[in-house]
């Protein structure tokens, strides 16, 4: 069977794994936060499979003590590596698949963000990408800054950021270095640039002190799926990682994001849409039943406790029992919208119980669960693509190295076999193996509009 259409693949990598026990699974690597040579094994399985990407979520955020200090005791996502720095170490390690790094509008800085992540690019030699977020968080004690923005101003930010740092990209054309030894010339200043940018949040003068991106721009990534994320996400990404349950949800996802382009001047295949999906293997159905219970089996109390105050901010559990139907959420925050919602829809939509509820999350966080066979596995994932549901995947691994390794061997053959799914990589920069454009250099594409005018005049 032939498919001209190819699925993207990313591998969205939680350091023992994505489930919240997945560090003490037999297979799981528990140092692996802090442990080059795991994630040296996990971009090149990755990159083994023919896999577009890996990606890692961060955030500024750490643990603080509070109230449920025996959960803290007992979970593992407190220290882990900044990730551009990540990625830069395992971009000398690899040669084709790209690096996805979430930075944040709300707590970084525009003009190093930039410089980090065009220098990502060249030492990688194009395969670098930038995962836009504003941070549902509340860290900013760790910053000097008087609050946490509400939602709207975070979004409001965001929305210049992403706008300041592409024209900060654009500081030096594609050819401004000339590096003529004879002539003894270097740079043609005409083609340098200072932003000179005085916004709302923020003044940069510019020029960047990085050329150019190989990339034009690192792979633009968005994952808010709010109203205002939606915008953000169709004006400016061009993948965006997203959690849907249901393929009514992700068909719901993907034609308001296709539909929203045109606006902005571009096209459906623009933006990919890439939902998550947590894969639970077994060469059987009971198999990978049995592997998933087993996992499951792995959280302490205290920690599904504390899930659901997580969830319930604000609220006295303490007259529930895990086996009592889960109530409403709290729907007023100024958080994380887009997964506030999806959780609440995760709930009413099946009636179900606290413990039924903390175990939903404690795999995937609200994004998709399948157990079952590889064929499964891949029937699942085609439903959505070949339904107006994904363009791309994101593959979380409920414990790792080894269900990445096992997707790798079990899952990708069926999906080339199917037509499906490259059986090599198209090209050397992760925007080609996307299929996406290289951007023009906007202050190129000004200069060239403002002389065609003349022209007419």
């Amino acid at each position: 069977m032939s498919n001209t259409r190819k699925m993207r693949l990313g591998a969205f990598i939680m350091a023992t794994g994505h489930h919240v026990a997945a560090w003490r699974h037999p297979d799981s690597q528990a140092d692996a936060g802090l442990n080059i040579d795991h994630y040296r094994e996990l971009a090149q399985t990755a990159e083994r499979g023919l896999f577009d990407l890996v990606f890692v979520a961060d955030s500024p955020a750490g643990w603080e003590r509070g109230k449920d200090v025996e959960a803290i005791r007992r979970q593992s996502t407190g220290a882990h590596f900044e990730p551009v720095t990540l990625w830069a170490a395992l971009s000398q390690v690899t040669q084709h698949i790209g690096f996805v790094s979430t930075a944040s509008t709300t707590y970084e800085d525009p003009y190093l963000l930039a410089r980090r992540f065009a220098s990502l690019d060249y030492i990688s030699k194009g395969r670098a990408g930038w995962n836009v977020v504003t941070t549902g968080s509340d860290v900013s004690k760790n910053f000097s800054i008087p609050g946490h923005p509400a939602h709207a101003d975070r979004y409001a930010r965001a929305e210049e950021f992403v706008d300041l740092v592409k024209g900060l990209w654009d500081s030096y054309e594609d050819d401004a270095f000339i590096r003529d030894k004879e002539s003894g010339i270097y740079v043609d200043p005409d083609k340098v640039h200072q932003l000179n940018h005085k916004g709302a949040h923020f003044t940069v003068a510019g020029p960047l002190n990085v050329g150019r991106p190989i990339q034009g721009y690192p792979v633009i990534v968005q994952a808010g799926a709010s109203e205002a994320g939606r915008e953000l996400a169709a004006r400016t990404a061009e993948m965006i990682f997203t959690a849907n349950q249901t393929l009514e949800d992700a068909q719901e996802f993907y034609g308001d994001i296709k539909s929203r382009l045109g606006r902005y001047g571009r096209e459906a295949g623009d933006v990919l849409v890439a939902p998550g999906i947590f894969p639970v293997l077994g060469g059987t159905e009971k198999e990978a039943q049995d592997n998933y219970d087993y996992i499951q089996s792995l959280v302490h109390p205290s920690v599904a406790w504390n899930i659901l105050k997580r969830h319930y901010q604000g609220m006295d559990l303490s007259g529930y029992s895990l086996d009592d139907i889960a109530p409403p959420l709290p729907q007023s925050t100024e958080l994380n919208k887009s997964r506030l919602k999806l959780v609440s829809d995760l709930v009413s939509r099946n009636d179900l119980t606290l413990r039924q509820f903390y175990l939903a999350v404690a795999t995937a966080r609200g994004h998709r669960t399948v157990v079952g066979t590889p064929e499964q596995v891949a029937d699942a994932m085609q439903l959505w693509f070949d339904n107006g549901g994904a363009d791309a995947f994101n593959i979380m691994p409920p414990v790792l190295p080894t269900a990445l390794t096992d997707f790798v061997d079990q899952v990708v053959p069926i999906l080339q076999k199917r037509g499906l799914f490259r059986t090599e990589y198209e090209g050397r920069t992760l925007r080609e193996n996307l299929g996406l454009k290289r951007p023009g250099n906007s202050f190129v594409e000004r200069n060239r509009a403002d002389a065609e005018r003349e022209a007419t005049a």
